[in-house]
């Protein structure tokens, strides 16, 4: 294609949101003229769907749920005067508890002032509040934020060796649905020992988000926590970052959570209307579809030219995998669908794996997301050229379009994100533009975005590897001479299990958990 042509197919097709200050660039993908009529007839019965979701409907047909992100951003459109009451409340709460912190009403019992924010969760309770604090956080910030999103003892180590002295002025935020995770029940212990070790009161430090009546709720009220923020059964992990999951740690962190709140709200209304040339969320679901024809065929890289949105692919990997990675479409039909998400951040990625996606398999397609304002209006006066009449911002422009057209060069498709500037408002609307593609481009390939059973697998596997390293160890007390994994296993009548066994028990060694290795065999040392 000549640069006229491109050009022409640039004009064409580009979609502009206007005041919301966000285009969407899909001329580097190849589809064909008539690719949007016969994808129209999936698309329409898509918003349909969308509709349904918004109004009420059960979307989340195994737990018999709504499902209503939405809602969070405008609460009139619940189905219910008592579930717009509670978003509406939740977020006056959460505006008055940051203010009360930051204005020294709420204290810690040993400090002045709480100086630090400890986050305590995973998955959607983690990624969403690390995205919002490294792309927007400034060195003005109120509270310094730390995370704890595994279960990793090394990882606990680190981050409440880094906290030190101002252990005691750290406020832990411990974020969990159900109340139930055991990832993030096991960091809250942690923390709690840390803090009783330096004779901290770890409930005068602590809040919960989680359901009305789980356990965690209970046990915060029973040790009397500085409080309590609801989660509700209508909003998912992966899209309650507009919750008190994301909004509390931002605006405890002096974050403007209505100039998010305002940016995803524009969104919505945008991609909530069926006029495709206008909806860039209809048309980002609609590239998904043509580059992996509706079958997840191609990944997704996402390349963010902003230092600031490097977590955004970690973000992105649950919100639409974890969404679109199912085995049975609606009809019950096996169907193995998804969609691969991984990135990195330009320029980064031309010293990394660009050389691959131009030259190696043609197994992808690019999402660059770029921003426009390279810093902020104060610091650009005093930028320095790097070359005469050349900003480093240039470079980093220059290096964006050149990739571009390197991949163009040798047909590898990509689409572009142009942010005017990256703040609360536009990462905003950036977060509900993903949400609002991932819904209707899975309505599109007829499955529910909105469940997750491989993940309750995965959770059911881990109890019954606890469950038999219990037993193991009952065993080994019971028996302790010097035997093999086999040997052990055979004796348990868990031979089935013998590779399990023999993990456990190098495990248990390693850690000096009572159990000694001579040679291929193990004994309970005590």
């Amino acid at each position: 294609m000549d640069s006229l042509s491109r050009w022409r197919r640039f004009k064409d097709t580009y979609c502009d949101t206007g005041a919301l200050g966000i285009g969407l660039d899909i001329a580097r993908m190849n589809f064909d003229d008539g690719f949007f009529k016969r994808l129209e007839p999936a698309l329409t019965a898509a918003f349909s769907a969308m509709n349904g979701l918004e109004a009420g409907e059960t979307a989340n047909i195994d737990e018999n749920r709504m499902v209503g992100h939405y809602w969070l951003r405008q609460p009139d459109l619940a189905p219910s005067d008592e579930i717009t009451g509670q978003i509406v409340e939740t977020r006056e709460r959460i505006r008055t508890f940051a203010a009360d912190v930051h204005e020294k009403r709420i204290v810690p019992p040993e400090a002045p002032r709480f100086t630090d924010l400890l986050i305590v969760g995973i998955g959607g309770s983690a990624l969403g509040p690390q995205l919002i604090a490294d792309a927007l956080g400034t060195r003005r910030d109120k509270m310094v934020l730390h995370f704890l999103d595994n279960t990793d003892p090394d990882g606990f180590d680190r981050t409440i060796a880094a906290l030190g002295t101002r252990l005691k002025s750290t406020l832990v935020l411990v974020v969990s649905k159900s109340g139930g995770t055991a990832e993030t029940r096991n960091g809250m212990i942690e923390v709690r020992q840390a803090m009783t070790a330096k004779k901290l009161n770890f409930a005068r430090q602590a809040v919960a988000i989680t359901m009305a009546g789980s356990a965690l709720d209970q046990q915060a009220e029973s040790e009397g926590w500085l409080d309590r923020f609801p989660m509700w059964d209508f909003v998912g992990g992966r899209t309650s970052v507009f919750s008190a999951v994301g909004l509390l740690p931002a605006a405890l962190q002096g974050l403007d959570i209505d100039e998010m709140l305002e940016g995803a709200l524009a969104m919505d209304e945008l991609t909530r209307k069926p006029d495709v040339k206008r909806n860039p969320a209809a048309r980002v679901a609609l590239m998904w579809h043509y580059a992996g024809e509706g079958r997840g065929r191609r990944d997704m890289v996402v390349l963010p030219y902003k230092d600031r949105l490097l977590l955004l692919s970690r973000y992105l990997q649950q919100l639409i995998m974890e969404s679109l990675g199912k085995e049975k479409d609606l009809d019950g039909q096996v169907v193995e669908q998804g969609l691969t998400v991984f990135g990195n951040k330009g320029s980064t990625d031309q010293h990394a794996y660009v050389q691959q996606l131009r030259d190696g398999l043609d197994n992808f397609f690019v999402n660059f997301i770029v921003c426009l304002e390279d810093r902020s209006p104060v610091a650009a006066r005093t930028a320095p050229e790097v070359e005469p009449g050349i900003t480093s911002g240039d470079y980093l422009l220059g290096f964006w379009l050149g990739t571009r057209e390197a991949l163009s060069e040798k047909n590898r498709q990509s689409i572009t994100i142009v942010l005017n500037k990256l703040d609360g408002k536009h990462l905003g609307a950036l977060i509900a533009l993903y949400e609002r593609a991932v819904g209707l481009y899975a309505s599109m390939i007829n499955i529910n975005a909105y469940h997750q059973p491989g993940v309750e697998a995965g959770k059911k596997a881990a109890a019954r590897v606890l469950e038999l390293q219990g037993r193991l160890v009952e065993y080994l007390k019971a028996n302790p001479a010097p035997a093999t994994p086999e040997q052990i296993a055979d004796r348990m009548e868990a031979s089935g299990d013998v590779e399990m066994i023999y993990n456990l028990l190098r495990h248990l060694a390693a850690n000096k958990r009572g159990v000694g290795k001579t040679g291929n065999k193990f004994r309970w040392k005590g």
